[in-house]
């Protein structure tokens, strides 16, 4: 269990350096470049999720299902795709129905995508076949 509260706290760790990534490019690109903000939040989230893998398997895990690393970014990457929906769907409602602002939204957004990447990249990347649940 101890092991758990510490992977999450690490993965918390890098996730608040990818999210810091993620919003200060979503803010460039929403209120300088003038892109729309689900085109934006679509990129500055993947720009997220590279420094999020890089600072995960630095940092955070120590047990890799995958042996082949390209083989494992790639399952990463198509993890981050259901966090990225969640995001996109969290900000879409939270800004186009709710009329929150787009920062606020975002937030939310973060929290929600956090939880479910960590319990999905953990149980099939992170997690050696053998450890307990």
């Amino acid at each position: 269990m101890f092991k758990l509260f510490s992977e999450a706290a690490k993965y918390a760790a890098a996730s608040a350096v990818a999210l810091l990534v993620d919003v200060g490019l979503l803010w460039i690109l929403t209120r300088y470049a003038g892109w729309h903000y689900l085109l934006a939040a679509t990129c500055s989230f993947l720009a997220g999720a590279g420094v999020a893998y890089a600072l995960s398997v630095r940092f955070v895990f120590s047990a890799h299902r995958l042996h082949s690393r390209k083989l494992e970014f790639l399952w990463f990457v198509a993890l981050g795709l259901v966090g990225l929906c969640l995001n996109a769907l969290v900000l879409f409602a939270t800004v186009s129905r709710l009329g929150m602002d787009l920062i606020y939204a975002k937030a939310v957004a973060a929290a929600c995508t956090f939880l479910a990447n960590f319990a999905l990249r953990r149980q099939l990347l992170f997690r050696s076949q053998l450890a307990p649940v």
